[in-house]
């Protein structure tokens, strides 16, 4: 199984109720695949920075799946048809998560080590005054 993140834009005409039932829909289609939508992370209606056929703003959407690749393949056929969805965005995570893993695992162990014991300094003789100076 992989991590994926999936990111969709929806249209601003679609209602909040008709959004759920479309979010619903996806994780019965990844549970079907024998997937997994780990997290559901609904931005709400943002503004786009560009216009998408005719509509400035859009209801965000970032799913968590762990999944294969025909489930990802799936999905994006199903945003493909969907009118409604105007971009997405699937993206494989799982080597990042794994890489960030090592990096926080060799933290802890850096952290929890013993720090070397600092050379403990000496004392400076007093300078000599020069016979130069009265």
């Amino acid at each position: 199984m992989r991590n994926y993140e999936v990111v969709f834009v929806a249209a601003p005409t679609l209602a909040g109720e008709e959004l759920e039932n479309f979010i619903s829909h996806i994780q019965t289609v990844v549970e079907g695949k024998n997937g997994k939508v780990v997290k559901v992370d609904n931005w709400g209606k943002k503004s786009l920075a560009y216009k998408i056929r005719r509509f400035r703003e859009g209801y965000y959407v970032v799913l968590n799946i762990e999944g294969d690749g025909g489930t990802i393949a799936e999905l994006e056929r199903r945003f493909r048809v969907t009118d409604y969805i105007i971009r997405y965005i699937s993206v494989r995570i799982d080597e990042d998560l794994k890489r960030s893993e090592k990096i926080k695992a060799a933290r802890r162990r850096k952290a929890s080590a013993p720090a070397p014991s600092a050379p403990v300094p000496q004392e400076a003789e007093p300078e000599q005054e020069s016979a130069l100076n009265p």
